[in-house]
């Protein structure tokens, strides 16, 4: 754990600092929580500490090998430049939602000073997280309830695909922070939705976002971000299993549905990546 992520955390109890005690993190009050051996920290608390929730392991590879053969690298390079014009300060960039870890350390290496912390519920993706890049720090937390973060220690936070606290997000950012979220536009797999049921984005999904983190957010400003895709069905099978789609399709018919397709099916990959200001 890098010595500014840890400097960031707190107890998810008490609020107090957290320090390495041997093979775990602990406050003044007593409270301990394990550090993995693949290098995450987990400080979920309650019925969360002793499940295993969040995207599952089938889920987690399939999001690895995706990204990894480069197909949302646009995504990755334009959230990367987004977020080295907001010269973040303190330096600090967390991701809220952060999987595998891939968009932040696109992030951090576009900032050579920053330090990031990855957060997510799934035991599988922070596992990645943890790797993900050397100053980053891998951390196990609810979205839902409160962040272990010290307030006012972000100085960016990212949200790309992943649920939103805006309570949460604004009392951690610092003042002259900036909450920087990545969403589908209706466009993006448009080509699929059809022939696999996949779930469909609402055409205002911006505007229900920039209603929903009111009144602790302003909306700055928003841009578009596109890419053609072409993927054989093996790569379908796999952009498909990586998403939230995966949770509710039915697998027979899903490969019935694959089977059905061109051997090479051209796809639009489309985002909106938005920055909010701390109201």
């Amino acid at each position: 754990m890098p010595t500014p992520v840890l400097a960031a955390l707190a107890c998810p109890h008490c609020g107090a600092d957290l320090a390495p005690d041997g093979n775990a993190l602990a406050c003044a009050a007593g409270h301990t929580f394990d550090v993995a051996r693949q290098g995450y920290v987990s400080l979920l608390t309650g019925r969360r500490r002793a499940a295993a929730p969040g995207d599952s392991a089938a889920m987690v590879q399939a999001r690895h090998e995706f990204l990894a053969a480069g197909y949302f690298a646009p995504l990755a390079r334009r959230l990367a430049a987004v977020v080295a014009g907001l010269a973040p300060e303190p330096g600090l960039v967390a991701d809220a939602g952060a999987g595998t870890g891939y968009y932040l350390s696109q992030v951090l290496d576009a900032l050579p000073h920053a330090h990031g912390a990855a957060l997510d519920l799934s035991v599988y993706a922070l596992r990645r997280a943890a790797r993900a890049h050397p100053r980053a720090g891998a951390v196990a937390c609810d979205a839902w309830r409160v962040l272990p973060l010290r307030s006012g220690s972000v100085g960016v936070l990212l949200n790309v695909f992943a649920p939103r606290n805006g309570p949460e997000f604004r009392r951690v950012l610092a003042g002259g922070g900036a909450l920087v979220v990545v969403t589908p536009t209706a466009r993006h797999l448009a080509e699929l939705r059809e022939p696999l049921g996949l779930i469909r984005v609402d055409p205002h999904k911006e505007e229900r976002i920039a209603e929903s983190l009111a009144p602790d957010f302003v909306a700055e400003h928003h841009q578009e971000v596109s890419s053609p895709l072409r993927l054989d069905r093996a790569g379908v099978r796999t952009l498909v299993a990586m998403g939230p789609s995966a949770r509710h399709a039915d697998p027979v018919a899903l490969d019935r549905g694959v089977a059905a397709l061109a051997e090479v099916t051209d796809v639009t990959a489309a985002w909106t990546v938005s920055v909010h200001r701390p109201a």
